[in-house]
């Protein structure tokens, strides 16, 4: 995944004021992936990128750097 995703997703966490920890609950995932998310050591599946996208509201296209919206 590019590093484009890895640091959106990281300052979308922030915006919300969530620790990584609070995002993986509300996404079913572990801590863990969310931090190789955010290093750019895990690029996740389809369903996980469109259920970010849909929590976050954003675009998919926003979260791999496709659009600036």
């Amino acid at each position: 995944m590019n590093v484009i995703f890895a640091e959106r997703l990281r300052d979308l966490r922030k915006e919300k004021g969530l620790s990584q920890d609070e995002l993986a609950k509300v996404l079913n995932l572990t801590q863990r992936k969310i931090s190789y998310m955010e290093t750019g050591q895990y690029e996740p599946d389809l369903k996980t990128l469109w259920e970010i996208s849909n929590y976050f509201e954003v675009s998919c296209d926003y979260l791999i750097g496709k659009s600036e919206i």
